[in-house]
């Protein structure tokens, strides 16, 4: 098994405000416990307000207030040598960004400034973790785009002058033009059409593996797991309640909100009614007592609603934090989406 490039434990990051003399406290990343290893593809899932942004943002050493990191670690095993991001100086961040850990943000507009050449934008973000200049730079980063499929006319280019798709490339180019060890990928795929989409996903994959970079891949498109990571965490309501291979999450769930993840996919001649999942994700502000997925939980019991279930070992690479994970059954028939074998 490979080594970790990253190692959480047990990290705890709160939106912490106070307003008009009010004190409010959002528990967004309470208590999550996981490991990236090198080379590997680590999927990230879970609904909207889940806390998926939250944790990236101290994965990407991106903290700022109100959000703030008030115990736990976030240590990388760089080439450079080791470092915590979650009590690191500004001045130890900068040494790493773009050159060891990167980010492929959402949506390209975000990333791009739209008064700005592209070769600017390029310049901007990797001269100087580079330490190149001039011609020297110039053909490192036209060496690169050709990776990509990108003409090297797309320096001189303005981001409206793009399609869509080429603009994304322009994205991942950008975080993967220093080589980084670690990548983030937060839901590179958003707004394209599903062939572009491939196309992205196909390109994210080919450069992890040419690199043999870390990517910790963010989506709640469980389909896109299914064809791009080796391993998938699931976070509901701040913590990590599920974390396996792949092909397990599918196949044998142990957790049943990933039982419903993976049932809500839609497949091709599958007309049968799918069932909802009942209510909404908790105030995390005020989080329910014991396990936070009781209140929609199909399975939940009086212990569910009173302690919190640990993250333990179920199976080979398979953790999960359910008091009655061997009564959950998956909700999928014998297929399953593309990308996933069964």
């Amino acid at each position: 098994m490979a080594e970790d490039i990253v190692r959480v434990e047990n990290l705890k990051a709160y939106y912490q405000m106070n307003y008009f003399g009010v004190s409010r406290e959002v528990r967004a990343v309470d208590g999550i416990t996981m490991s990236v290893r090198k080379g590997e593809v680590y999927g990230i899932a879970g609904e909207s307000s889940s806390g998926k942004t939250s944790f990236i943002k101290v994965l990407a050493a991106a903290i700022r207030p109100p959000l703030k990191v008030v115990e736990g670690s976030v240590k990388f095993d760089f080439k450079n040598g080791p470092i915590d991001v979650a009590t690191a100086t500004p001045k130890e961040i900068e040494a790493v960004r773009w050159k060891h850990l990167s980010y492929i943000m959402q949506g390209s507009m975000s990333v791009l400034n739209p008064v700005r050449r592209i070769g600017k934008t390029f310049h901007d973000f990797a001269a100087r973790p580079m330490g190149l200049t001039g011609k020297a730079f110039e053909d490192r980063v036209i060496a690169h785009l050709a990776r990509l499929k990108l003409p090297a006319d797309v320096l001189r280019a303005y981001p409206h002058e793009l399609s869509g798709g080429m603009r994304q490339r322009v994205t991942i180019g950008l975080a993967t033009v220093c080589h980084p060890e670690f990548i983030i990928a937060d839901e590179p795929t958003t707004a394209l059409d599903v062939v572009v989409q491939k196309e992205v996903l196909s390109l994210i994959r080919d450069i992890q593996k040419e690199m043999n970079a870390a990517v910790v891949f963010v989506t709640h498109d469980m389909s896109v797991h299914a064809n791009v990571a080796d391993r998938v965490g699931i976070i509901y309501a701040g913590r990590l309640v599920e974390e396996g291979p792949t092909r397990e999450m599918f196949f044998a769930p142990k957790h049943p909100y990933t039982a419903h993840l993976v049932a809500s996919l839609p497949r091709i001649g599958d007309v049968k009614q799918r069932p909802a999942l009942e209510g909404r994700p908790p105030n995390l502000g005020d989080p329910p007592q014991g396990c936070r997925f009781h209140p929609r939980c199909p399975l939940a019991v009086d212990k569910c609603r009173q302690e919190v279930p640990p993250l333990e070992t179920v199976g080979p690479d398979h953790r999960t934090a359910c008091w009655r994970w061997q009564d959950v059954k998956p909700l999928v028939g014998a297929s399953a989406p593309s990308g996933v074998m069964a």
